[in-house]
């Protein structure tokens, strides 16, 4: 099974160990709600930590292919694109999940983009609520 597809396998499930070992461990992930990326394997695995918890009902609805440059250094990476539904806190949010691929496969960036703009909001605070029950803001 690809990369992408161990991916939504392992969130769907809120499997967050199986999430591990696709991540490298320089990973950044872009957040809607920060503009400063989250870096590091630790950090994003804490981040989706957070996320499995807010999230209710995510469920993907695609899945697109392709290159794209990465924003960490504008080279061309291979990317997927992963359509997704969740509510949190009683809103509807559509997103996306982007994630680009570095050499062996691993995710090495990982930008998320939801809306409409009440549920971003919706969403940071539950967020930031959970990273600072887990010790991480």
């Amino acid at each position: 099974m690809e990369t992408a597809e161990r991916f939504r396998a392992a969130v769907e499930k809120r499997d967050l160990s199986a999430l591990e070992d696709l991540f490298t461990e320089d990973i950044r992930l872009y957040s809607p709600v920060k503009f400063l990326p989250f870096e590091g394997r630790p950090m994003v695995l804490g981040l989706f930590g957070v996320l499995l918890r807010v999230f209710e009902d995510l469920h993907y609805v695609g899945h697109f292919e392709g290159a794209t440059e990465t924003s960490a250094d504008g080279t061309q990476a291979p990317a997927a694109v992963l359509p997704f539904r969740a509510t949190v806190d009683g809103k509807q949010i559509h997103g996306i999940d982007m994630l680009h691929f570095d050499g062996d496969g691993r995710i090495k960036e990982f930008t998320v983009m939801v809306r409409p703009q009440s549920a971003v909001h919706t969403l940071g605070q539950a967020v930031l609520t959970g990273l600072q029950a887990d010790g991480l803001a």
